[in-house]
């Protein structure tokens, strides 16, 4: 944002709202692009919702649209309670309080647990203050809380199922400090793509974006994480993925039983849900296939046998064993079989996913709003991630649930992905294929 010196100098005069200061006080402090992001009226608005005042103590807007803007605000509500209410609130918003204190934690008194008045976590990146030095919280994950080791100096987000009786844990908002992510100072390749949901923009440049996007990825030696739904093979797009896998994209893979189930369907009888995937007609007693495909993978001893065995010869997951990339295959209530590398336990399934978004630097989920959403609730703000569904509901859900940096393309996933392979398969000046 510009500024003349006359408008700072103007802004630099406290500003308050109307309504009388309420009886108690506390000083926020908030600093980078609050404008232009607007930041700084997102967090005069919650002060005001939430039944406070504020007064304008200091605002220095930046002169030039790389200089950092800077305001220091009054924060007044009636009570205590309510002040401590407010603070919070504005603390996952960016803001910091004026004074710090260092972060309070109590132990843990019930396993699988938090104490009353944890500290819940968003996945903005979040520090917190201990022995007067601001520390990174590692691993953010929203709806966590945040453990801590005072010894060490660390703090780590900690999902409430693995509480521990004794494991220090973070209560209230004092000294805790949110960094949101803010927008992108210089063109990028998500520049096109703006709006969460796209629908009616032109398709080829919001694909260029991507494979921009996945290259740049690759180039700074951080994961592409690709979640999937079955109908990925019902749509006849395996093999756009399987290349993918093949020339070095994709190295995290996570998925149902269904797609698993319905790409070893194809390479071992060519169906897909006993629909010819070459005429697209279904063939005689191919409601059976599915079934058939998962029990000869049983029979076999599992995946990676019937790979090593010659029995499965092509298709996703045949190439994801051999490009070793990391699968994770999550069941669900109502799978058939399951295969064998099909995690039945959620909460397994939960932490296997959680060590693999580890290094994943952009996230790809393409025809499963169940997994979708599952990995965008892992996922920091900081990875981007595109959301490709024929159903736009799926990435307003995602968005609903706290995943906002998803951008949304609303598209049949097999034009999609058959361009994106070109796309990514094309020589670009100066670059070659992954490693």
């Amino acid at each position: 944002m510009m500024a003349s010196p006359e408008q700072q100098a103007t802004a630099s005069r406290s500003t308050k709202t109307d309504a009388k200061p309420k009886g108690v006080v506390d000083e926020i402090e908030v600093r980078g692009h609050i404008v232009d992001s607007l930041l700084l009226p997102k967090i005069l608005d919650r002060i005001l919702q939430m039944g406070g005042a504020f007064e304008i103590h200091e605002c220095k807007i930046g002169v030039k649209r790389s200089d950092p803007s800077y305001a220091r605000i009054g924060v007044h509500a009636d009570t205590p309670e309510a002040l401590d209410a407010i603070i919070g609130d504005l603390v996952e918003h960016g803001a910091s309080p004026v004074h710090p204190e260092d972060v309070r934690a109590v132990p843990a008194d019930v396993a699988t647990a938090f104490p009353e008045n944890f500290y819940s976590t968003t996945n903005q990146q979040t520090q917190v203050r201990l022995h007067g030095r601001w520390i990174d919280v590692e691993n953010q994950e929203m709806d966590c809380g945040v453990a801590l080791d005072v010894e060490a100096g660390r703090a780590w987000c900690v999902p409430m199922i693995h509480v521990t009786i004794g494991l220090p844990i973070v209560v209230g908002h004092a000294g805790i400090r949110v960094l949101p992510v803010e927008r992108a100072r210089e063109s990028s390749p998500f520049g096109f793509m703006g709006s969460s949901v796209s629908s009616e923009k032109p398709k080829a440049i919001s694909l260029r974006s991507v494979a921009e996007s996945i290259r740049a990825t690759r180039a700074e030696g951080k994961k592409v994480l690709l979640v999937g739904g079955p109908a990925i093979v019902h749509t006849g797009s395996s093999e756009h993925v399987a290349q993918l896998i093949r020339e070095g994209w994709i190295q995290t893979l996570f998925a149902g039983n269904a797609l698993a189930t319905h790409d070893l369907e194809q390479a071992l009888y060519g169906t897909s849900l006993g629909v010819s995937l070459t005429h697209g007609a279904a063939v005689e007693h191919g409601h059976e296939h599915h079934l058939r495909a998962i029990n000869t993978i049983r029979r076999a001893g599992g995946i990676a046998r019937a790979v090593a065995s010659g029995l499965v010869t092509s298709g996703i997951m045949y190439e994801c064993l051999n490009q070793d990339v990391d699968l994770v295959l999550a069941g669900s209530i109502r799978d058939d079989g399951p295969l064998p590398e099909v995690i039945t336990d959620s909460i397994v399934a939960q932490d296997r996913m959680r060590e693999s978004v580890r290094g994943v630097g952009f996230a790809l989920l393409i025809a499963t709003a169940l997994h979708s959403i599952a990995t965008g609730n892992l996922l920091p703000a900081w990875v981007k991630v595109v959301c490709v569904d024929i159903n736009p509901a799926t990435v307003t859900k995602l968005a609903d649930r706290g995943t906002f940096q998803t951008i949304g393309m609303v598209t049949d996933v097999e034009p999609f992905l058959r361009s994106l392979a070109a796309e990514l398969s094309s020589p670009v000046q100066g670059e070659s294929s992954p490693s």
